[in-house]
């Protein structure tokens, strides 16, 4: 969208986003652990960063938010056992996400996956400036908590949200499009990050009650739609770097005096 079109509605957008805020029920993120171990076979790890909506706002137990859906569909699929930790807080931007894990960094992770972008968007980052957030998170789990492979869920569709008035829903939906696509152009540069497009429909049957946050439907299809990435697309990758992690290892042990 053009910054005249955006300055020429800009009045009209924020009392639209003020009278949202007001309106909007405030939920919390949901009970339950947030970090664990499921399935069995060979251990994988796995870290699960963002906002609210990979802390599970809009439901009440992380069994039926994104971690829960993810972490059995996986250990599911991949027949390993899934060692998870989920470090996520609602109302974070990509860069804040960083700052948090720069203050407590995570456990050790084999798979990073990245639930990002919707608090970009509302606190208008450009998507320049949110994809070299992105970088330095991607380079930050890469290098400092040793993940081989950093996913990307995709912005969801904004112009769908159920609580924003028009015409706040189509200008949303506008930049969280440019802000998807910016992602998914970057990701496919390198190889070890990935972007992954899933199709959700948003509808108030699929959604929180507030209208804004994901519902369980919507929390079970990016689940299952990460989860089966990962199982299936990057399964040979996460094969042979768990395999050559354990030889190495092996090998150290076999040569120490």
């Amino acid at each position: 969208m053009s910054l005249a079109v955006k300055l020429l509605l800009s009045p009209l957008l924020v009392a639209q986003a003020v009278r949202t805020r007001r309106r909007a029920v405030a939920l919390p993120e949901p009970d339950g652990a947030r970090s664990g171990r499921v399935g069995t076979g060979p251990a994988l790890r796995l870290l699960i960063v963002g906002d609210s909506s990979a802390a599970g706002v809009g439901v009440r137990s992380q069994d039926d938010a994104l971690s829960g859906h993810l972490t059995r569909t996986l250990a599911r699929l991949s027949g390993r056992t899934v060692d998870w930790q989920l470090l996520a807080r609602a109302g974070l931007t990509t860069a804040q996400a960083l700052a948090m894990l720069r203050a407590s960094p995570p456990d050790a992770a084999d798979v990073a996956v990245i639930a990002l972008g919707v608090n970009d968007v509302v606190n208008q980052v450009s998507s320049q400036r949110a994809v070299n957030a992105r970088k330095a998170l991607a380079e930050f789990l890469r290098h400092q908590a040793g993940a081989q492979h950093v996913v990307f869920s995709p912005l969801p569709p904004m112009h769908d949200f159920p609580l924003l008035p028009q015409p706040l829903r189509w200008v949303a939906g506008r930049d969280a499009r440019r802000h998807d696509h910016a992602q998914a152009r970057w990701a496919a540069t390198r190889n070890d990050t990935w972007h992954v497009p899933i199709a959700v429909l948003l509808a108030p049957g699929t959604m929180a009650e507030d209208g804004f946050h994901p519902g369980e439907p919507v929390y079970r299809r990016c689940g299952e739609a990460l989860a089966t990435f990962i199982a299936t697309e990057l399964r040979l990758a996460i094969d042979i770097d768990i395999d050559i992690a354990i030889a190495i290892d092996n090998n150290t042990t076999e040569t120490r005096p």
